[in-house]
């Protein structure tokens, strides 16, 4: 009877193993959403994280188990749509370059271009064509538009409000 639990080749080499198949996927775009109307949809969104500059144990869990499900529904299908985007705009990023010394702009396209490659490196299985930045003109110019129309249809108001300041960050926290 053939053994069932292997054990790990000792001519595994990880490094060079992850990088070969990442390189593949990237090379063939196996993971790119395209139209197709023989296979159901899927869309899948996780958070997009804030630039910070270095990926954490938090990222790593969420955008873990949002892998796996993009994964799972491929396997099941699925056209699965899974993008990556970046929460790259306001004072946290100007306030964040203001305390190292660079330019809002600067800071923040630097720490998507390192965060990046750490997501990559990671071997997550995003479509990087369908990548956005909030910071982006690009994108921003259709979320004001749609909050102008919103306000103009009497969908969205202005009122005077207490609200919790942080006078370190000089923002507003959320309750």
């Amino acid at each position: 009877m053939p053994r069932l639990n292997k054990p790990i080749s000792k001519d595994y080499n990880p490094q060079e193993i992850e990088l070969k198949w990442q390189r593949a996927w990237e090379d063939t775009q196996v993971f790119k959403a395209a139209e197709d109307q023989d296979k159901p949809k899927y869309y899948l969104l996780e958070m997009f994280p804030y630039p910070s500059g270095k990926i954490h144990m938090g990222h790593v869990r969420n955008y873990c188990i949002g892998d796996v499900i993009a994964r799972y529904m491929r396997m099941r299908g699925y056209n699965v749509l899974h993008p990556m985007g970046w929460d790259a705009f306001g004072m946290p990023a100007e306030n964040a370059a203001r305390k190292h010394k660079l330019h809002p702009a600067k800071w923040t396209k630097d720490n998507i271009e390192y965060m990046r490659s750490q997501l990559k490196r990671m071997g997550y299985s995003y479509d990087w064509q369908r990548e956005l930045a909030t910071c982006d003109p690009k994108y921003y110019r259709w979320e004001q538009l749609v909050f102008t129309k919103m306000y103009e249809r009497g969908l969205v108001y202005k009122k005077k409000s207490s609200v919790n300041g942080c006078p370190s960050c000089q923002t507003v926290l959320a309750n």
